[in-house]
């Protein structure tokens, strides 16, 4: 099953991942065709599961702040902040125009 183009570009921009080269292309092509297989298995009668833990007791802890109000030392480790958070991500990856990529995908 080939990706279309459309379908490229709306997960270029979810994902801020630059599939523009033919690897990214055929990575992304193979990852779809193992997803694929999961239409091949026979869920009829299965209950859908809230958690894969569903056989174990989950134990709660108790959340006590140990360490606090160290604001500027941690804000120390950002590329970049505005006022007092991280910007994330840093550097999006400028994505290129959804016609730019039609001549590319037409020979992969």
């Amino acid at each position: 099953q080939r990706v279309s183009v459309e379908v490229l570009d709306h997960l270029e921009h979810l994902a801020l991942v630059d599939f523009r080269d033919a690897e990214g292309v055929q990575r992304l092509q193979k990852a779809v065709q193992f997803a694929d297989q999961l239409q091949e298995v026979n869920t009829d009668g299965i209950e859908p599961m809230d958690s894969v833990l569903e056989d174990r007791c989950l134990y709660l802890r108790e959340d006590d702040v140990t360490e606090g109000n160290c604001t500027k030392e941690l804000l120390e480790n950002a590329r970049e902040k505005v006022e007092e958070y991280f910007v994330a991500p840093p550097g999006n990856i400028p994505l290129p125009k959804l016609g730019e990529r039609e001549t590319f995908l037409q020979g992969s």
